[in-house]
């Protein structure tokens, strides 16, 4: 199973995805996770790109993530399924998803969407106060506004494309992680005993 798990920042999608990878037994790839370890071990421009990044408190433009995923996925333990959080953030990454794994006669199986209002992420990040590799906050609240923003702008298209696809389904995300978890699990559970090939 190919599976997606989107939402804006602070809507749960880790503590979802790696809730998900145990009780299915599917890496989880995270996005963030593949910047930050390019930040830190990477000496050639895209461990700069990935530091720079994270300092200003930005995402790594589309080009960048592209090499970083082409690598990821090349990888071993992918091969029969993931699950991925915060990776596409847009239709070019969308697509680019889609063109990748259809090149392995793949396809995004579940795109799991965790609905919450901007408010509550705002409050959930600014309580996480993650820090950059040089020790800087990252999440100030205004720079998680203008993430949120930018992310809003290709909310809508990232959803149609998955419910075109007919692989879309909503989480109201701002519920019980266990209650959230017991939801995602079920949908897919149902994909599986519906898709055992998948």
């Amino acid at each position: 199973m190919f599976i997606i798990i989107y939402g804006p920042e602070g809507s749960g999608k880790t503590t979802q995805g790696k809730l998900l990878s145990e009780k299915l037994g599917l890496p989880l790839l995270i996005s963030g996770d593949l910047v930050r370890k390019y930040a830190k071990e990477d000496k050639g421009i895209m461990g700069e790109i990935c530091r720079n990044a994270l300092h200003k408190g930005h995402y790594v433009a589309d080009s960048e993530m592209y090499v970083l995923w082409k690598q990821r996925l090349k990888e071993k333990d992918v091969e029969n399924g993931f699950i991925i959080d915060g990776f596409p953030r847009n239709m070019s990454q969308a697509l680019f998803l889609d063109d990748k794994l259809s090149k392995y006669g793949k396809e995004v199986s579940l795109a799991i969407h965790l609905k919450v209002r901007e408010k509550v992420s705002i409050e959930r990040l600014v309580k996480r106060a993650r820090r950059n590799p040089d020790g800087t906050l990252n999440d100030t609240p205004d720079l998680i506004r203008e993430r949120l923003r930018r992310y809003k702008m290709e909310e809508k298209d990232v959803l149609d494309f998955y419910r075109q696809k007919g692989v879309l389904k909503e989480i109201d995300g701002e519920r019980s992680i266990e209650e959230i978890h017991a939801d995602i699990l079920e949908k897919a559970l149902h994909f599986q005993h519906a898709h055992p090939q998948a």
